[in-house]
């Protein structure tokens, strides 16, 4: 059985996901931010699941990290929509 993982790009933007998928193939930028807010929730995920034990500590830092990367997209996808 395959578990959805909460908190994909496609949750947190739904009316942005095919601009999200264009900016992904055209925008080096993009495309690195949403790999790594990819592997870490990914990572948060695993821990909050508990197939990947860690501390409290850690997985504070993980969603910090990922709040800081969903910021960091939205403000990509609001400049780049103006231009548009």
């Amino acid at each position: 059985m395959v578990t959805r993982i909460p908190h994909e790009l496609q949750d947190e933007f739904p009316a942005e996901v095919p601009f999200i998928e264009q900016l992904a193939k055209s925008n080096y930028q993009f495309r690195r931010l949403t790999t790594r807010y990819n592997e870490v929730n990914r990572k948060i995920h695993l821990i909050e699941s508990e197939e990947e034990p860690t501390t409290d500590e850690v997985l504070e830092r993980l969603k910090k990290r990922r709040l800081k990367l969903k910021d960091d997209i939205a403000a990509m996808l609001t400049q780049l929509e103006r231009r548009m």
